[in-house]
């Protein structure tokens, strides 16, 4: 009697979805529809809509404007055998190097290990502090860190007890460096603080029972832990820092592009120069440049050594 009501309660074959959530392929097809959609349109229509203006001779105004002709590679052969392509290219090895993957990464697993033990106040008054620098818009920022660094009636100039030194002519990449290191450093912070509180203290303790000195603590035991948050912190500030836009608020490419990073090198052609066909080649390569990086670092991620 019990196996004929268990047959009758069997549902028919193919009835219900063998997937987790039980919706079947229409229905879940339904639900993922609406951010498809947003992918495609503010995504992937950009994305080739940039491609095929870098095969255009494409302008804002003139000629080319009300009638552009197809010109083939010859942008992305221009850009290649630019020297202000290849300078803002260097410029922005360093701007990412410096403020991303030196800056943040150390400066924000720094706080995150500071904090880790702290209880009370304090430790929220230094989170929030941190936490606010990267909440506040990039324009505030901009214009807090030009106050700071002016020759004439700068803060830091009057702290250290220097006149007329100008920061951001003098010394550009290492003050939007500092700049973007100060500003992001909130999110490496919040993603380490997290990670570390996944890490057994019990295996904090048996290395420290075995006499492992700090380094051989963090390098051991805590490094292998959280070695997944550490890539995908890298991956993701990375390409943030490589298309910031923000160093132009502080120097705008200058003196004399000595500041002039590949987001900034790109508006000055495509919207300054009114030459959008070779901007959006230049940005065609950026996006290469942020695919190859991003495949790096995904298969660090993924591989089991």
């Amino acid at each position: 009697m019990k196996a004929d009501s268990a047959k009758v309660a069997d549902p028919a074959p193919g009835r219900y979805s063998s997937d987790a959530a039980g919706l079947g392929r229409l229905r879940a097809g339904a639900f993922v529809a609406p951010a498809l959609a947003l992918i495609a349109v503010f995504l992937v229509f950009p994305a080739l809509w940039v491609i095929y203006l870098g095969l255009m001779n494409y302008r804002l105004t003139g000629l080319a404007a009300a009638d552009p002709q197809f010109v083939g590679l010859d942008n992305f052969l221009q850009a290649v055998t630019d020297p202000g392509f290849w300078n803002s290219t260097w410029l922005t090895f360093q701007f990412v190097l410096g403020s991303a993957v030196i800056g943040q990464v150390v400066l924000g697993f720094t706080i995150a290990w500071m904090l880790r033990d702290w209880r009370g106040p304090l430790k929220r008054i230094v989170e929030g502090l941190v936490i606010l620098a990267w909440i506040l818009p990039s324009a505030v920022v901009s214009f807090l860190w030009v106050a700071l660094l002016d020759r004439d009636s700068g803060t830091l100039n009057a702290l250290l007890g220097i006149e007329g030194l100008a920061w951001l002519l003098d010394h550009p990449m290492l003050s939007i460096i500092i700049f973007n290191t100060w500003r992001g450093t909130a999110f490496s912070m919040m993603l380490y603080g997290a990670a570390l509180g996944n890490v057994p203290p019990s295996h904090l303790e048996s290395a420290r029972l075995a006499g492992a000195s700090s380094w051989q603590q963090l390098r051991d035991v805590v490094f292998p832990h959280i070695r997944g948050h550490i890539l995908t912190n890298l991956l993701l500030i990375s390409l943030w820092t490589f298309n910031d836009f923000s160093p132009f608020l502080l120097t705008a490419g200058g003196p004399d592009g000595k500041s002039e990073v590949l987001a900034v090198h790109v508006y000055k052609t495509a919207l300054q120069s009114g030459d959008l066909g070779y901007g959006a080649a230049i940005s065609t390569v950026i996006l290469l440049i942020n695919l190859v990086v991003a495949v790096f670092y995904l298969r660090l991620l993924r591989s089991k050594k």
